[in-house]
């Protein structure tokens, strides 16, 4: 089994998390993470803040000579802006009676609810007597270790030949077109890599960045939609035999854990439901045996199932939507409450982005790879790359033998009626 932790807060000396389960024998990318990394950091209508810090990831145990080893692997990601904050969020017991933590202790304080943000819920739960201490640790700067484990994993899925890419399809009200299904991987990157919103469609990208530049004027924020495609996967990731092994729902869950994401849609699941049976689910087709799906014994038309029947994957693209919701924090505030007192106020505002979009298809990414890599692991078990491209071509090539099973039942069954005569056809 596949999993990670994180650990760390928005603004204190750093980010970490541990992975474990990966497979020895893995060469890692650097280079690769950090490219993830930076594009988290990007998109038109982030704040300040992406200004200041430049993340990089540090590997600190589970990786020799840029190979896995097979243990838990820790890595990190440095908070630059912690020098800003180096009293305030000090890890050891800090005198903050002095003049300069006085004075940015001062500066820095929370008094007032964020409506829609985790500081009311999580200070009543914690019985804490700090709206920072909810804050710092609920705060999306977390998904930049996300966003690092993400791009490992993605290097896993790589080694079997699966391959995600991420876009924006929506900022607020304003839709791109919706993408030809056989679309390329490449030519999705390509587009989405030409936009400063990630979004695959310029005919409305001008439109986008007005409405994110309206909203930053009226002290507001935008949310939107994202979508992760990835191809190369095979057959039969997930299971249906049991509520929680199935692909989709872990995805689901994993997608829902994003900060500021409240829904996630597989495929054409939500038009799905105003739709007849007959125009919603993917007709099989026998494969073109000499053609470029002949790694299957079948064929489709179409993938209004995103990927994913019963629980698991068909073999098809899989197709991921989230939804994001418009950030709480806006300059504008909302009406709330002081606190410890309780009484009413305006919203707290903290530097903040007016709409992180981009970025959002950046996590989501990082987050459904690592779904699909614990699946990976868990339907070919393995303790090493190579065992695991062993055990993944050989049922590769068990699915392939499907389509040459009923030849050779045929092919049986016309030598016997040729050669043996009818009366062995009982017998077969």
């Amino acid at each position: 089994m596949l999993r990670f932790f994180t650990s760390g807060e928005s603004h204190g000396p750093t980010l970490t998390a541990i992975v474990d389960g990966m497979p020895a024998g893995l060469m890692i990318d650097i280079d690769a993470i950090n490219a993830e990394l930076a594009a988290r950091q990007q998109g038109y209508g982030r704040g300040n803040r992406q200004k200041i810090e430049t993340d990089t990831v540090s590997f600190v145990g589970g990786v020799r000579h840029g190979v896995t080893t097979g243990a838990p692997i820790t890595l990190m990601v440095a908070n630059r802006d912690f020098a800003n904050w180096k009293y305030v969020m000090s890890v050891e017991p800090t005198d903050m009676t002095t003049p300069e933590a006085r004075e940015q202790s001062d500066k820095k304080a929370i008094e007032r609810f964020r409506p829609g943000h985790a500081d009311l819920a999580g200070t009543l739960k914690f019985d804490q007597s700090d709206i920072r201490d909810v804050l710092e640790r609920a705060s999306a700067r977390e998904t930049a270790a996300r966003v690092a484990v993400g791009a490992l994993c993605q290097q896993l899925l790589a080694a079997i030949g699966a391959r995600s890419v991420n876009h924006v399809v929506q900022v607020a009200s304003v839709k791109c077109a919706v993408l030809p299904v056989d679309i390329s991987l490449d030519e999705v990157e390509k587009l989405a890599s030409e936009s400063e919103l990630s979004a695959t469609d310029k005919s409305v990208e001008e439109a986008m960045k007005d409405a994110i530049k309206a909203a930053w004027q009226d002290g507001d924020s935008l949310g939107g939609v994202v979508e992760v495609l990835v191809d190369g996967l095979p057959v039969g990731l997930g299971s249906y035999t049991q509520w929680d092994r199935k692909i989709d729902g872990r995805i689901a869950q994993a997608v829902m854990s994003i900060q500021a994401f409240k829904a996630v849609e597989i495929g054409d699941g939500v038009v799905s439901a105003s739709l007849p049976g007959s125009q919603v689910h993917d007709s099989l087709y026998p494969s073109d045996k000499n053609g470029k799906d002949s790694v299957l014994p079948f064929k489709r038309k179409t993938n209004h199932a995103g990927g994913i029947e019963g629980g698991m994957t068909n073999g098809s693209r899989l197709v991921v939507r989230g939804y994001m919701k418009p950030l709480p924090t806006m300059r504008k505030g909302l009406d709330s409450l002081s606190f410890p007192e309780f009484e009413a106020a305006r919203a707290h505002y903290e530097r903040s982005d007016v709409c992180a979009i981009a970025a959002a298809s950046v996590v989501m990414k990082a987050m459904v790879n690592y779904v699909l890599a614990d699946a990976l692991l868990e339907k070919f078990a393995c303790d090493s790359i190579r065992a695991l491209k062993e055990s993944f071509e050989s049922y590769t090539l068990r699915v392939q033998n499907f389509a040459s099973k009923g030849d050779q039942a045929e092919a049986k069954t016309a030598n016997l009626n040729v050669e043996e005569g009818p009366e062995l056809i009982g017998e077969f």
